[in-house]
Order: C-alpha cells, then structure tokens, then sequence
C-alpha cells in the first residue's frame, strides 16, 4: 500500500512535508524492483538541487539507480544510518529508509497523489 500522507514522483521518489521541511526517499515499488540494496551514495548537506536533478545513487545486487530530487531546494540532511546499513530502505522505505532532507523548497506542486501513482505502475 502507497501511503497518502505524501507525495510521489514519476521516478519512484516520494516527497513528505512537514513544517517546510521535505523527507525524499524511494518507494516500495522502486525497493523492490532494485533487490537488495547495497550501497547508498548521499548528497552533500547544503547543495542546491532542482527538481529532477541526480542526487543520490542506491546501488544493489540487480543493478545501480540515481535517485532524483523531487522538488528544487537546498539538502538540509541526509539519513547516513542507510549508508552503514542499506538494507534500511527495503525494509522500511516509508520509514527509517528515507533517504535526504530539503529546506527552502519549490516546485513540489507538480508531484502526484498515491492513488495517482499506483495508476502509473499499473499501465507500466
């Protein structure tokens, strides 16, 4: 099940925002179709990204994946418990395997709802 308390990307991301402050991971769908991960590769704290810039790589036994910014703003933390342990984000992607922080966010109007997304997966 694809949470409604957030937002998604085209690109498997999904965007939650509290208090101006937005939490970027993958979803389940996007775990699951990596395998087990690996490795993951974080952005810097206080680069500026856009919307749909490369951020992150997450690497696992099928295949290396960038991870796209879905919103612009500056990268105001990022989750280095998945760097010691990657497996985070398929255990719990919705969860403790977020990925990066933005402060100063703009363009985050564009992403989709949940229900919006599971309609994408299905025609893909």
């Amino acid at each position: 099940m694809t949470p409604d308390d957030r937002k998604y990307a085209l690109t498997h991301e999904w965007l939650m925002i509290e208090e101006n402050v937005g939490t970027v991971g993958i979803t389940d769908h996007a775990q699951n179709s990596l395998g087990d991960i690996t490795f993951v590769e974080l952005p810097t704290v206080g680069e500026a990204v856009k919307k749909g810039d490369e951020c992150a790589v997450i690497e696992s036994v099928k295949a290396a994946s960038d991870i796209y910014s879905p919103a612009t703003g500056i990268i105001s933390e990022v989750n280095s418990a998945v760097e010691d342990s990657p497996e985070t984000i398929n255990k719990d992607p919705y969860g403790d395997g977020w990925i990066f922080r933005l402060e100063n966010m703009e363009e985050a109007g564009e992403l989709v709802s949940a229900d919006e997304y599971e309609k994408n997966l299905d025609s893909e």
